[in-house]
């Protein structure tokens, strides 16, 4: 007999049995150790010890980047939900449903404008978390929105990709959002106006082959993985055993592909020194550090 359960007056055993929130540890996926939840979030979601990156919401990336955590968020266009009434397992518009109500994103990625350091510069995050930052139609008007956002207010664009690839339920619609934001580059570029990748973990498939390879400098997160065909695929189809770190952010840079790898902490500061640097502006005066409320919105790690 369970004496909780069966003996037990219903007060006292609320009062026995306290809930614990799901997410009051995080175990670090490198080296396996168990974190406080807490301490990882003050860190922006940096695992203290091993230093391994968490994924971040786009939200929380966005308020983390502007002056104060304030910037204006960029209305994005509406597209067709379903245009190929694409089925496998399971609807293709369910699983938009069931994306949208998980993360509360109409789409993968969310966009905004206001001031890095004082400078006025336009931003697009990729959010993992809804479909894998697949490359859908959706996806790809947003990414072109803040093209063309970055080239009427005249700022730079920084993005911040994510993404397993394109969104196959979309077929060749989804495939032709590639070239549709490659034209996106160019529109910035004949504008004059710099355009800055980030690459976090993990950035592959047809981003790689599009908007996410073509910025002016290319910036990568620690250990992020970046690549068109995963490491698997690469070795089942050559058969030869890939180099150790094949496809992370540190091998790349060696090998010319990454600009510069950045921790978290100081990505900020080298954005804002970029920006300065390529539109000519004066040095920046001393900052005041971002307040703590700018990052205290949840994110899905």
């Amino acid at each position: 007999m369970n004496w909780i359960s069966n003996v037990v007056r219903p007060k006292i055993r609320g009062f026995l049995r306290r809930e614990t929130p799901e997410n009051l540890w995080i175990k670090c996926p490198e080296t396996g150790s168990l974190v406080f939840y807490k301490d990882v979030e003050a860190n922006q979601f940096v695992i203290p010890s091993s230093g391994y990156h968490m994924r971040i919401s786009a939200p929380l990336r966005l308020k983390s980047m502007f002056d104060g955590g304030e910037f204006e968020e960029i209305a994005l266009p509406e597209v067709q939900l379903d245009p190929l009434k694409f089925r496998d397992e399971r609807r293709y518009i369910d699983r938009l449903k069931d994306a949208r109500t998980k993360t509360g994103y109409q789409d993968a990625v969310k966009l905004g404008i206001g001031r890095l350091e004082g400078q006025m510069v336009t931003i697009g995050v990729q959010d993992f978390d809804f479909m894998g930052g697949s490359l859908g139609m959706a996806a790809g008007e947003a990414i072109i929105a803040g093209f063309e956002t970055a080239v009427q207010r005249q700022t730079p664009y920084i993005l911040f990709a994510a993404s397993g690839g394109a969104r196959m339920q979309e077929g060749i619609l989804s495939l032709m959002q590639l070239p549709r934001t490659t034209v996106g580059v160019q529109m910035l570029r004949e504008a004059r106006r710099p355009y800055i990748v980030v690459l976090t973990n993990p950035t592959t498939g047809g981003v790689t082959a599009s908007y996410a390879m073509l910025g002016d400098v290319h910036i990568a997160e620690p250990a992020a993985l970046i690549g068109f065909a995963g490491p698997r695929v690469i070795e089942q189809t050559i058969r030869e055993k890939l180099p150790a770190g094949f496809q992370r952010a540190e091998y790349l840079t060696t090998h010319g592909m990454v600009d510069m790898v950045v921790h978290r902490h100081k990505m900020r500061s080298t954005l804002a020194s970029l920006c300065r640097l390529l539109t000519k502006q004066p040095a920046a005066g001393p900052q005041q550090a971002l307040p703590q409320q700018a990052l205290s919105l949840p994110a899905h790690a």
